[in-house]
């Protein structure tokens, strides 16, 4: 019999791509996305064709659980990745992440527990361990928040596995490095990048040059999430998912200009640049215990596999109908 699988936050960037996932792999598919009155389902309106259509979609709001309840009532799986992400954006509205990340959370857990889901997967991120203290970053290192985002996931992460042990509910933590690819917002450096080149812009205004990070292409990210979905080892886990590669902000501009054939040069704005204490200078995934626990490893992995997905993502974002969803001349917290 077919599992039926809620996806959270399924019109944002991973979401969307992650639900196209599923379905190609034949789950049946319900997909919450956030309520507006432009009836909007975000990226899933321009879902592939041979996706478009063979998904249900609810709308709602993840800090509400009643309509949490409702999308969450007859599924066998659900992938949590309803969430507040844009660092700058916390400073400015802190109240509204804990909302959204804690309390959403809390109340996807209470609806999971409720209809004795199978197995609930709760997104992290790589920056509730703040700046490497050692690499490869393991599950083992020390949690750091060094900005409100961060501090509501840490949150969110315990607020999940203390359900597991409370409850003895099956609910594992998946950790994702930063994940890029097409559909990615234009708050995070790769669209930033590339949408400012393919909107004709050699001068690139960008913020600190020096922070190191693990990009994972949207397509290794969501298959990880499948994987983890199905593995029962993973319950009451945290798991990291990364590419295996480091680099810098300031390289990753100059891979980003070789893979789109053009020369540029960077301007560093100083409203781009974040306080010097919620900097995370360096991120780099440890991922042995994926490959461990559920078999996965990046198929976009190193350098090689870093500039394969750049380049695809260039030319996604090229396209003048999809850079058309960004305005490229503003700074996008």
């Amino acid at each position: 019999m077919t599992e039926k699988v809620l996806v959270t936050g399924a019109d944002g960037f991973i979401g969307s791509h992650l639900v196209e996932s599923l379905v190609r792999d034949g789950y049946e598919v319900r997909a919450f996305v956030y309520y507006n009155s432009f009836n909007s389902w975000g990226w899933l309106d321009d879902a592939a064709s041979d996706v478009a259509g063979q998904f249900e979609v609810i709308s709602g709001d993840i800090r509400d659980p009643h309509g949490v309840d409702s999308a969450v009532a007859g599924c066998d799986r659900v992938l949590h990745l309803a969430a507040l992400i844009a660092i700058p954006f916390s400073y400015h509205a802190p109240d509204a992440y804990v909302q959204t990340n804690v309390t959403g959370t809390l109340n996807v857990l209470q609806a999971a527990r409720r209809y004795n889901v199978q197995h609930l997967v709760c997104t992290s991120t790589s920056e509730t361990y703040g700046t490497a203290q050692f690499v490869p970053i393991t599950e083992e290192h020390p949690l750091n928040a060094q900005s409100p985002y961060a501090a509501t996931k840490i949150g969110a992460d315990q607020m999940a596995l203390s359900f597991q042990r409370s409850f003895d509910m099956p609910v594992s933590v998946l950790r994702p490095f930063n994940t890029y690819g097409p559909r990615q917002s234009a708050r995070a450096v790769i669209p930033t990048i590339i949408g400012q080149i393919a909107a004709g812009s050699r001068q690139i205004k960008l913020g600190a040059l020096h922070p190191t990070r693990d990009f994972t292409f949207v397509r290794d990210t969501a298959r990880g999430f499948i994987q983890a979905m199905n593995c029962g080892a993973c319950i009451g886990e945290v798991t990291n998912i990364g590419s295996n590669f480091e680099i810098s902000i300031g390289e990753t501009v100059s891979l980003i200009a070789e893979a789109m054939g053009e020369e540029v040069e960077v301007v560093t704005e100083e409203t781009r640049i974040r306080p010097a204490a919620s900097e995370v200078e360096r991120l780099f995934a440890g991922t042995a215990k994926a490959q461990r626990l559920f078999g996965w490893a990046p198929e976009f992995s190193g350098r090689q596999g870093f500039l394969q997905g750049l380049a695809e993502t260039a030319v996604w974002f090229q396209d003048p109908t999809n850079l058309a969803h960004y305005k490229t001349d503003r700074y996008n917290i």
